[in-house]
């Protein structure tokens, strides 16, 4: 499903193109952007796949793929591809109420913006495929799309101007476990035993690995430049072990993947859950994860109105905040402002506390009248 009509190509790339066929069969694979044809030969499995060069951002083109019948794929761009995954922050969209989506719809086509949106979906084990397709951004399949990821891939289709491509598997109420590789969790002893304390809530999968074999495993063989992630609220009582859980998935996606990619998460706004402790900690847990290579963290403090509401409205900012760490560290563009203030240092000068923060050149302000 993810090779398709209207797709996004990483662009630059050696990228792979799979499928299914007779056994024997062979399939040639030719692009409008060159000459080349390319060639695979389907195994007794009745598979085959192909490596293809892609060149600079650009578009649109067609892929013909023939065999014994021939498929044509058409619209397709080269750009730059971002996973967008998590749970219902990540989820959320203009179906929410968004008044921020509901602002861009009447200007929302954008033929340099794809969307795919993989359907929910559990297995025991690795899949070969998604229920998904590729559809150009407008206001209908903006409705129903990431509203975090799309004012991302908006801001990155901006100021690159290149075409983007984003691709959400998400799921509200799901925690990291189930997002990451059954045997990563099931070989530590510490993720293990930390698992066995998230419970069923009836909305969602909860064991390990029963979303990402479904929803991502079958698009590690696609081509991507990073992903985006937002998730933590329902990891809130295991909060102790977070951090290793979280960045052992970060690393089991880059295997899988086979690319030690960018990966760019979302800090859990404040809440007030029962437990006052359990949302700082987790914060903090995330906090200790950018210590992890290639890796930045957006806070949301900032953005919360009301923290009686466990999903924040304000998308827009959470993307474009997104956006600045890929700008500024993925594909090196001068980004003023990107990393948000981290506490350095503090020292006792009698009855008073200095506390010296990084990343705060101009210093600090309040927002509201109490600190």
């Amino acid at each position: 499903a993810i090779i398709g009509n209207n797709m996004v190509l990483q662009q630059q790339s050696e990228v792979t193109l799979w499928g299914w066929a007779e056994p024997g069969e062979q399939v040639t694979i030719t692009t409008s952007w060159n000459v080349n044809a390319y060639t695979a030969t389907t195994n007794s499995n009745a598979k085959w796949s192909a490596a293809i060069t892609t060149p600079a951002a650009g578009g649109p083109y067609t892929i013909t793929l023939k065999g014994r019948n021939t498929i044509t794929l058409s619209n397709v761009l080269c750009g730059e591809v971002w996973i967008c995954s998590g749970q219902s922050n990540m989820e959320m969209c203009g179906a929410w109420g968004l008044k921020d989506i509901k602002a861009e719809q009447p200007t929302a086509y954008n033929t340099q913006l794809r969307f795919f949106k993989v359907a929910k979906a559990t297995a025991a084990c690795p899949q070969d495929d998604v229920t998904g397709q590729w559809v150009v951004c407008d206001s209908a399949s903006l409705n129903t799309f990431s509203a975090a990821g799309y004012f991302f891939g908006k801001k990155l289709n901006r100021q690159l101007n290149t075409p983007v491509g984003l691709v959400e598997a998400s799921w509200g109420g799901t925690s990291a476990e189930v997002w990451t590789p059954a045997e990563v969790v099931a070989g530590n002893a510490v993720l293990k035993e930390a698992a066995t304390h998230i419970a069923p809530n009836g909305q969602c999968p909860h064991l390990p690995g029963l979303a990402w074999n479904a929803m991502l495993a079958p698009l590690t063989a696609y081509t991507v430049a990073g992903a985006i992630w937002y998730q933590g609220e329902n990891n809130t009582g295991t909060a102790a072990t977070y951090r290793l859980l979280f960045t052992s998935m970060i690393d089991a996606w880059r295997n899988a993947w086979n690319k030690k990619f960018p990966f760019y998460y979302v800090q859990i706004a404040p809440f007030n859950y029962r437990d006052k402790n359990v949302g700082a900690l987790l914060r903090e847990a995330q906090e200790q994860s950018m210590n992890h290579p290639g890796t930045g963290m957006v806070v949301t403090t900032d953005l919360t109105e009301n923290v009686n509401d466990i999903h924040p409205a304000n998308k827009h900012d959470v993307g474009y905040r997104l956006a600045n760490w890929a700008l500024a560290e993925t594909y090196h563009q001068p980004v003023a402002t990107y990393k948000s203030p981290v506490l350095k240092e503090m020292t006792r000068k009698k009855d008073k506390l200095l506390v010296t923060f990084l990343h705060a050149e101009k210093g600090l302000s309040i927002k509201g009248k109490n600190i």
